[in-house]
């Protein structure tokens, strides 16, 4: 979603429903379009003789630069700071090997929670929650079925189409 602090992307989640034929897909879609009143390029039918259907599914490739960018330096600065304030309630209980050697453990606490923080950028960054929507896209265009992809850029938006898709199509799914 737009609202995310961590990722850059304009649209983080996205709806997918799987049709079995184009012109179904196609015209789904533009219901959807009307009722939702999405514009043309937020709500896109990918087929099997799609060239590039990953440009379809995850357009925004600036944006997954910047995700990666922003959920690092954001999730580091925070584990750093989560490291020097659990030195400091250690040093505050007056732990002996805190206190004993404060020059080494006050930097090693800090570090080990950056390195923290960028591991969790990382996993903010692969974004877990697409593979399963990417998949069963791949695999329905594999089979010579087409999908209606929505683009939300709010939760309530992807709410609405995922009801709506989950009308017409019983094949729906999701990311966060």
């Amino acid at each position: 979603m737009t609202d995310n602090p961590l990722t850059g992307e304009l649209s983080n989640s996205k709806v997918a429903a799987v049709f079995v034929d184009e012109g179904v897909a196609r015209h789904e879609a533009a219901r959807l379009r009307g009722a939702l009143g999405l514009p043309e390029a937020r709500v896109v039918v990918v087929t099997p003789r799609d060239h590039r259907p990953g440009r379809k599914l995850e357009p925004e490739s600036d944006g997954m630069l910047r995700t990666i960018v922003r959920a690092h330096v954001r999730l580091s600065i925070a584990g750093a700071v989560l490291g020097g304030l659990l030195f400091g309630v250690l040093w505050a209980m007056q732990v002996p090997m805190v206190v004993q050697s404060t020059l080494f453990a006050a930097p090693v606490l800090v570090v080990f929670g950056a390195v923290t923080g960028l591991m969790f950028g990382g996993l903010v960054s692969l974004r877990p929650d697409h593979d399963p929507y990417i998949n069963k896209v791949y695999d329905a265009l594999g089979e010579g079925r087409c999908a209606v992809v929505v683009h939300a850029l709010t939760r309530e938006e992807r709410t609405r189409a995922e009801e709506f898709l989950k009308v017409v199509s019983g094949d729906v799914i999701s990311t966060l």
